[in-house]
């Protein structure tokens, strides 16, 4: 069981974490860890997303995650189980994003999930053209491993 990760080699599906909420799940804000606006989005955020308490990813920024399950305020401090890994490039960067929550990961999870970070991939690309900046190729590549 990880308790203080530092990277997210250090994560397994099981582990418990705790994630702070920055977006709570509905919200049209999506915050940077520092609590400061990144963006406003034209689309509800569908899941809690936040970040893994004591670790630290190659963006220099805590590890992604999102929390499945009902609305969770912002800032919430949450302890939850690890269910698995997206594959995320942001920018050039790698960027996991660790799926989290209570209870057990239904196939219905897993696939909506994916498809949020495909579309949410797309939208940074968007946002990347409109800020004039784009150090590299941001893409969603999947489940870690891949779903056999």
């Amino acid at each position: 069981m990880s308790s203080s990760p530092n990277s997210n080699d250090s994560l397994s599906p099981g582990d418990m974490v705790s994630v702070v909420i920055e977006v709570a799940r509905g919200s049209f804000v999506k915050r940077r860890p520092s609590g400061s606006v990144d963006f406003v989005s034209p689309f509800p955020c569908p899941y809690n997303y936040g970040s893994i308490v004591g670790t630290l990813g190659a963006d220099a920024d805590p590890l992604d995650a999102i929390v499945l399950g009902p609305r969770l305020p912002y800032g919430l401090r949450v302890r939850v189980q690890v269910f698995g890994c997206v594959d995320f490039v942001d920018g050039g960067v790698p960027d996991p994003k660790w799926v989290c929550g209570s209870g057990a990961l239904q196939p219905s999870d897993r696939a909506g999930v994916e498809r949020f970070f495909h579309v949410y991939a797309g939208f940074k690309r968007v946002l990347y053209t409109l800020r004039r900046s784009s150090g590299g190729r941001t893409a969603c590549l999947g489940w870690v491993p891949p779903q056999s």
